[in-house]
């Protein structure tokens, strides 16, 4: 059982499935990185969202002359000499002037802002902050939901979804807490290839495939 739930645990586990596919986005990030910068550079990152453990297996971090940005609404703990973290919004990001940052990144977060509106303002000021950017969300069109690891949870109607988190364990082989589980229903708004073409406009579309599938999808500017 220990091994089931560690599978389906979410993917700040190690030994979990999205963490496995977490380290295969990252190596795939890190092979455009270092195509497109100069690693002897001054180089500024921006990580919409992001948590210093997400770079832990990242040789990114240790580049001399670069530097990690962690933008949250809270402060996130960091470890690493190069990786800070700031407080703010990240669809209103008024204390950053525009192309500050080399590259603005982000794993799993555009889905997480509420509404369409609120997608479309992170989109927007992560292309006037960073001169390039590599922003990923999960697929809404891929059959297992990404954050409830529950089959077609994103067609399901939202009370019985909260009855399936709350009173099951269907979910990463765990019964949710009732805050926990209605703050998911209520800012999870999934993306589909279209409306990430509309945010960024241009961007290149990365599909991360599992059994022929697309699990997940990356708009970037890193050509």
């Amino acid at each position: 059982m220990s091994i089931l739930n560690d599978l389906f645990a979410p993917s700040d586990n190690p030994k979990s499935i999205g963490a496995k596919f977490r380290a295969r986005r990252l190596k795939r990030f890190e092979k455009l990185f270092f195509r497109n910068f100069n690693p002897e550079k001054t180089i500024e990152i921006l990580d919409v969202g992001g948590t210093d453990y997400f770079w832990k297996c990242s040789q990114v971090p240790n580049i001399p002359g670069v530097t990690i940005t962690l933008l949250n609404l809270h402060r996130e703990k960091t470890t690493h000499p190069h990786i800070q973290a700031v407080v703010g919004d990240a669809t209103s990001m008024p204390e950053f002037a525009d192309k500050k940052f080399d590259l603005v990144f982000s794993n799993s977060v555009i889905e997480h802002v509420y509404t369409y509106d609120n997608q479309v303002k992170m989109a927007d000021e992560i292309q006037r902050v960073g001169k390039r950017f590599f922003i990923q969300t999960p697929n809404k069109y891929f059959p297992v939901e990404a954050h409830y690891a529950i089959p077609f949870a994103q067609y399901m109607p939202k009370g019985l979804l909260f009855f399936l988190l709350t009173k099951t364990r269907l979910s990463r082989m765990t019964k949710w807490k009732k805050s926990d589980a209605q703050q998911y229903l209520d800012e999870i708004r999934l993306l589909n290839e279209k409306e990430m073409k509309r945010l960024f406009p241009g961007a290149k579309i990365l599909k991360e495939k599992t059994l022929g599938m697309v699990k997940s999808l990356t708009a970037h500017n890193l050509r």
